[in-house]
């Protein structure tokens, strides 16, 4: 098996997707480094075979998106929507991410060593996510199933309209969203946490994260409630 570079410098986007759903998919490369994104929008997304990709500067919009079986990492920051709805595999910021990242994730591991911006992890259903630094606001936005650990702090309305979704944060939170609490930390709590971190290479002592859950009050309309929730 053999690693393979792709110049985006002087190869197209189109040839190194179109490479990585034909050649990569029947097995012929174990890895391909991408150099000179350049910001780039829609990098390695849709993948469905397990092979590993390396981007070695920034992304742009969408890269890793719908990601299946497949390794991606990014070496430098990535745009608005990074492994949005991805079903399996790892996506890996070495950076910073923008806005929406991880948005309705059904599986797999999206790691962001830096910061994330605003609504990360956004109707997220079942995915996991991991953050190294602070969350934006209205993160975890109708987060209806996976789990979140947030390893600094977190903005306005983290949380809001939660399902089963289970959020955990290491730093301050501004404030939580609509029908979002705190709870207390169980033992398996501690282990998901160490687990997680463990698995996205991040040193934080499993024992200082705070539990945030659903309240469950959403979870039926009540026409009494007078639109007071």
């Amino acid at each position: 098996m053999e690693r393979l570079t792709f110049d985006l410098a002087t190869t197209s986007l189109r040839e190194l997707n179109t490479f990585l759903h034909t050649d990569a998919k029947a097995g012929k490369v174990e890895a391909v480094t991408v150099v000179n994104p350049d910001g780039a929008h829609n990098i390695a997304v849709g993948l469905d075979c397990p092979i590993n990709v390396e981007v070695i500067g920034h992304a742009g919009y969408y890269a890793g998106g719908m990601n299946k079986s497949a390794t991606i990492t990014i070496t430098g920051s990535a745009g608005t929507g990074v492994g949005e709805n991805m079903m399996s595999g790892t996506v890996h910021v070495k950076g910073f991410a923008s806005n929406g990242a991880g948005a309705s994730a059904q599986g797999g591991l999206l790691v962001i060593e830096g910061d994330a911006g605003l609504r990360c992890g956004i109707s997220l259903k079942g995915g996991n996510i991991v953050v190294g630094g602070s969350v934006g606001s209205f993160s975890a936005f109708m987060a209806q199933a996976g789990t979140m650990v947030i390893c600094g702090d977190a903005g306005d309305a983290l949380g809001d309209s939660l399902y089963e979704a289970v959020l955990y944060v290491k730093g301050s939170v501004k404030s939580l969203g609509a029908d979002a609490q705190f709870e207390p930390m169980t033992d398996a709590d501690i282990a998901t946490v160490a687990g997680l971190l463990d698995k996205a290479g991040l040193d934080h002592d499993p024992k200082a994260f705070k539990r945030i859950a659903s309240q469950r009050s959403l979870y039926h309309w009540n026409a009494d409630a007078n639109q007071e929730y």
